[in-house]
C-alpha cells in the first residue's frame, strides 16, 4: 500500500471509530462486539483482548489502527500469530507484544514500524500451545458463526481429526510451528487470512466504470439476438401503425393526429398482449423450430414491457384527446362545453351511441388500478390476490374498448379467439375430474412437500410447471408451481412450495398439528374450534409430526413448457438452484437417474454390472454441472436422498465416467479466508477425506463455505470442452443479473425459469 493509499485508509479508520466511540474517544466491549458483527462473544472477546494492547479494557483509535494494520495488511507471518493468540484460549498476554505498555508518558509509534515489532515477536508468549479442549471450544464457536449446528459427537470427531493432523509429535499439544505446517496444505489461506466483518473499515473501492456500455458488446448481441430481433420489429411496427394512423388524420390538428396515433398503436398491443400469456400455445411452439428463432422464454417480460407501453400510450392518448376537447371548447362554434366533451354522450363521439369518452375515462381508471396492482412490492409482499383479482379486469376492459374503439373488435378477432379457446380447455380439463393430494410432507424454512395422485393422461417433461388450485385453501386462486417429481414417476406428481404469500403460509399452516381443544366449561370456545377445524384440510393421524397421510380434493392446470426442456438437447449443461429454485432440477436430475437405471445391467451369475454405451435419442449430454446455493444447513435436507443415489449411481459408473458433478455451496458459512472459520474449515476437509462425505449435508460432495466464485467456476467449465455449454438458472432475479453478466463472457447461453 503506497502513502497516498495508506493515508486514505487511515482517514477512513479515524471516521468509523469516530462513529462508534464513547464520548472519551474509546471503544469498549460492548462497543467492539457491535461494530464488528461478530455472532459469538467467544471471538469478539479475544479479538478485544488482542486488540487492546495495554489491557485498559477499552480501545483506543491508535491500538485499533495498530491491529488493523497486521490483519489487512501484515504478511502471513503476522497474520498466524494472530490466528496462533486467538486459538490459545488460556494465552495471558497479547502475542505480538512481549510485555504491556503504559500508554501515559509514551509517544506513539508510527504504524509500521509497530507492526515490525509484533512480527518480530516470540509466538511462545502466554502457555505457547494449544491442547484439544482449547481447539474444541473454538471450533464450537466457528460453527456458532458459520449458523451450523452438528451434534457434540461430530463436534468431537471435528476436533479430533484437526488435532491429530496437526500434532505431528503426538505432543499432546499443537506449538505454532505445528500449526503454521498444517496452514501450508492450504495454499493461499493465510496470504488472504482477515476478520470477514471487519470490512467496515475498509474505504469503500471506487466504482470501475465500463469501458463500453453492456448493449454495446458482442457477447450481449450475440447472447440476444432473437431479443433484439423482436424488440426492433416492436418498435418499427409501432412507428408505422402511428405514421398510418397520424397521416389520415392531418386535417384535424396535431393534437388528433397524436391521439389517433397513439390509438391505433393500443388497437395492436391490448389486443396481442393477450397471445404472449398463451401457455398451451407457448409450451406447443417451444417443440418446433421456431423456439430457435423467438424469445419464447422471455414471454413474460415481454408482457410486462407491453403493459408499460400500454400505460404509457394510453396516457399520451387521453393527453391528446383533453387537449382537443379543450380547444373545441373555447372554439366560438361548438355548442359543448369541456366537461360535456369529456364525460358525457351527448357529443356523440364514438361509434355506438357517443360512448367513446365516458368509456376512454373508464378504461384509463381500470388500467392504472391494473398497473398499480401488477408492481412487484404488491406481488410479492404477500398480496398475490390484489393482483390476481385486478388482473381479471382485462375482461370489462376488452368489451369497454370494443365500445370505446370502432375497429378494436378487427385486431382482437383472432387473439382473442386464441386466448378464450386455450382458457376453455384449460378450465375444462383442470375440472374434469378433481384429483386429490395423498401424502403432506412439511420440510425445514417453511417448505410443503405434496404428492399429488397422478391421472392417467397426465404427461409432463422434465422442469415443466403446472397451475394449482385446492378449494379448501381458496376456491378461485390459482397459483404456478415447478413439478419436481420426474415424468418416469407413474404414481404421484410431487410439488414443493415455499411458504412466501397469504396463500402458501396458509397452505402450511393448515397441516400442522392442530392445538388442543380447549376442555372444562368453556362450551363456546370449544365448539368454535370445532367449527373452525371443519375448514381446515382433513387429514389422517400423522405418521410423525411433519408427515401425514391424507385425502384432499384439488385440481391441477398444465403442464407448461419451461426454457429447462432445452436441458437434455445441450452438451454441456449448467443446472444452478437457489434454495427452492432446486425443484425443476430435481425433476430433470430423477429423470437421469431413471434413465440411468434403464441404461444400467447387471449380470445375474457374478452381480457384474456395465452400461449401454448408447444414449437416448432426445438425450444429447456430455457433462452436467449441478450448482445448488443454500442459505442454511436445514435447507440441504429438501432433496439429500436423490443427490446420495446420485452419487451412488455416478460411483458404479466408472468405464463410462462421471458425466453429472454436484457443487453445494452454503452462503452463511464464513469461508476458509475468515479467522473465524478457518479451523473449521480445515476440520471439515480433514473429516470429509476420512469419512469420504460431507459432515454438513453426509453427501460425498464436500459443502463449500460462502458463495461461488462465478468467474472461477466458469473458467473450469470452458476449460472442460465438453461440447457446447448452456447454463440454466432458477433463483433470484439479483443473481440472474449476475450469471447474465458472466455469461454473456464466456459466451455462454443462458436461460432463467420464468412462470
Amino acid at each position: 500500500m503506497n502513502a497516498e493509499e495508506d493515508a486514505k485508509w487511515l482517514q477512513w479508520v479515524t471516521h468509523q471509530f469516530k462513529t462508534i466511540a464513547g464520548e472519551d474517544g474509546e471503544i469498549n466491549l460492548q462497543d467492539f462486539k457491535k461494530a464488528l458483527k461478530v455472532k459469538e462473544s467467544f471471538f469478539a472477546e479475544r479479538f478485544f483482548v488482542l486488540f487492546d494492547s495495554d489491557g485498559s479494557g477499552t480501545i483506543t483509535l491508535q491500538e485499533l489502527q495498530k491491529a488493523l494494520t497486521l490483519l489487512i495488511h501484515g504478511s502471513p507471518m503476522d497474520k498466524l500469530k494472530f490466528l496462533f493468540q486467538v486459538y490459545d484460549v488460556d494465552g495471558k498476554h497479547p502475542l505480538w507484544d512481549g510485555r504491556r505498555t503504559q500508554r501515559e508518558g509514551q509517544r506513539e509509534r508510527p504504524v509500521s514500524v509497530t507492526a515490525q515489532h509484533w512480527a518480530s515477536s516470540s509466538p511462545e508468549t502466554g502457555s505457547g500451545s494449544i491442547d484439544a479442549d482449547e481447539l474444541r471450544t473454538v471450533l464450537q464457536s466457528c460453527l456458532y458463526e458459520s449458523a451450523i449446528s452438528l451434534p457434540k459427537e461430530k463436534l468431537d470427531q471435528l476436533t479430533l481429526a484437526l488435532f491429530e493432523s496437526a500434532d505431528k509429535d503426538c505432543s499432546g499439544t499443537i506449538t505454532f510451528e505445528e500449526l503454521r505446517d498444517e496452514l501450508q496444505r492450504f495454499p493461499g489461506v493465510l496470504e488472504n487470512l482477515t476478520i470477514s466483518a471487519a470490512h467496515w473499515l475498509t474505504p469503500p473501492a471506487p466504482q470501475r466504470h465500463r469501458r463500453q456500455p453492456r448493449l454495446l458488446t458482442s457477447a450481449y448481441w450475440h447472447n440476444h439476438r432473437s431479443h433484439v430481433l423482436c424488440l426492433a420489429v416492436f418498435v418499427g411496427l409501432h412507428m408505422l401503425l402511428f405514421a398510418l394512423a397520424a397521416s389520415a388524420y392531418r386535417a384535424f390538428g396535431s393534437s388528433v393526429m397524436v391521439a389517433k396515433g397513439c390509438g391505433q398503436c393500443l388497437n395492436f398491443d391490448c389486443s396481442f398482449i393477450a397471445v404472449l400469456m398463451l401457455r398451451r400455445c407457448l409450451t406447443w411452439l417451444r417443440a418446433t423450430w421456431l423456439a430457435q428463432v423467438l424469445p419464447l422464454d422471455h414471454n413474460i417480460q415481454f408482457h410486462q414491457l407491453m403493459g408499460y407501453v400500454v400505460v404509457g400510450l394510453s396516457l399520451v392518448h387521453t393527453v391528446a384527446h383533453v387537449v382537443n376537447f379543450a380547444l373545441q371548447a373555447q372554439s366560438e362554434t361548438s355548442p359543448f362545453r369541456f366537461w360535456e366533451l369529456l364525460l358525457t354522450t351527448r357529443p356523440g363521439i364514438g361509434w355506438v351511441h357517443g360512448s367513446a369518452s365516458p368509456t376512454g375515462v373508464a378504461l384509463l381508471l381500470l388500467l392504472l388500478l391494473m398497473f398499480a396492482c401488477s408492481s412487484s412490492c404488491v406481488r410479492r409482499s404477500g398480496h398475490f390476490e390484489v393482483f390476481y383479482w385486478t388482473h381479471l379486469s382485462y375482461l370489462p376492459m376488452w368489451l369497454l374498448l370494443i365500445l370505446h374503439g370502432p375497429n378494436f373488435w378487427k385486431w382482437l378477432l383472432v387473439p382473442g379467439t386464441l386466448f378464450f379457446l386455450e382458457k376453455t380447455i384449460s378450465l375444462a380439463a383442470s375440472r374434469m375430474a378433481a384429483l386429490h393430494i395423498v401424502e403432506v410432507n412439511l420440510l425445514p424454512s417453511k417448505v410443503t412437500h405434496l404428492l399429488i395422485k397422478r391421472p392417467p393422461l397426465f404427461h409432463y417433461r422434465p422442469g415443466d410447471y403446472l397451475y394449482l388450485n385446492i378449494p379448501s385453501i381458496a376456491r378461485y386462486e390459482w397459483h404456478p408451481f415447478t413439478i419436481s417429481s420426474a415424468p418416469e414417476q407413474k404414481d404421484t406428481i410431487w410439488l414443493h412450495i415455499r411458504s412466501q404469500g397469504q396463500w402458501t403460509n396458509r397452505l402450511f399452516e393448515s397441516f400442522k398439528k392442530p392445538e388442543p381443544v380447549f376442555c372444562g366449561s368453556k362450551r363456546l370456545s370449544r365448539r368454535l374450534e370445532m367449527k373452525r377445524s371443519q375448514r381446515k384440510p382433513q387429514v389422517s393421524e400423522m405418521s410423525s409430526e411433519n408427515h401425514q397421510f391424507c385425502n384432499i380434493k384439488c385440481y391441477i392446470d398444465g403442464p407448461y413448457g419451461t426454457p429447462t426442456r432445452r436441458i437434455f438437447a445441450s452438451e454441456h449443461a449448467v443446472l444452478i438452484g437457489a434454495g427452492i429454485g432446486i425443484t425443476p432440477f430435481a425433476s430433470i436430475l430423477q429423470s437421469i437417474l431413471y434413465r440411468h437405471q434403464k441404461r444400467k445391467h447387471i449380470c445375474p451369475n457374478c452381480q457384474h454390472s456395465w452400461m449401454e454405451s448408447g444414449q437416448d435419442e432426445d438425450m444429447k449430454l456430455h457433462k452436467v454441472d449441478f450448482i445448488w446455493i443454500n442459505r442454511d444447513q436445514q435447507s440441504f435436507e429438501w432433496f439429500v436422498s436423490l443427490l446420495t443415489k446420485l452419487e451412488m449411481d455416478q460411483a458404479e459408473e466408472t468405464q463410462v465416467g462421471r458425466f453429472l458433478e454436484l457443487h453445494m455451496y452454503m452462503t452463511s458459512a464464513l469461508s476458509k479466508n475468515d479467522i473465524k472459520a478457518i479451523g473449521l474449515q480445515m476440520a471439515l476437509d480433514l473429516l470429509a477425506k476420512k469419512e469420504k462425505k460431507d459432515s454438513i449435508t453426509g453427501l460425498q460432495t464436500r459443502t463449500q463455505p460462502g458463495r461461488p466464485d462465478w468467474n472461477k467456476v466458469f473458467q473450469k467449465v470452458a476449460a472442460e470442452k465438453k461440447g457446447k455449454v448452456q447454463v440454466f438458472f432458477c433463483g433470484s432475479p439479483a443473481l440472474a443479473k449476475i450469471l447474465k453478466g458472466h455469461c454473456e463472457q464466456f459466451s455462454f447461453k443462458f436461460f432463467q425459469e420464468n412462470f
